[in-house]
């Protein structure tokens, strides 16, 4: 069974996990139609592929060291820095050690459409 998603005015922990990181899963926090929360725990050297999102995408590091990897460049996260991705860019993610991720994505074109942006097939 999936844990329930928060909910609009609910308080999200998203501290520091510290000794209990190495044992920690990911988890989807947050999904509205205008925002999705993921707070994602990367084993250290364990690569994400390359992907993309149609949403602006912002990786927020919480904790550890983990690179954002894009055809043309990388990014060094450490704790308390972020990295805004615009729409359809790719990207995959690097753990450099055990990290805390926290992804956000903003669906723009639903909040400026008032629906779901339509995706080029």
């Amino acid at each position: 069974m999936a844990l329930p998603h928060a909910q609009p005015l609910d308080v999200i922990s998203v501290r520091a996990l510290g000794d209990a990181l190495h044992t920690a899963v990911s988890t989807s926090l947050l999904r509205s139609d205008r925002v999705q929360l993921l707070h994602l725990v990367l084993p250290q050297h364990h690569d994400q592929p390359l992907h993309y999102v149609d949403d602006t995408c912002i990786v927020h590091c919480l904790e550890g060291q983990v690179e954002v990897v894009m055809p043309s460049s990388t990014r060094r996260l450490n704790p308390a820095e972020l990295l805004v991705l615009p729409p359809s860019q790719n990207h995959g993610l690097r753990a450099r050690t055990d990290c805390a991720v926290l992804v956000t994505l903003l669906r723009w074109e639903d909040v400026l459409t008032g629906g779901p942006a339509e995706r080029a097939p």
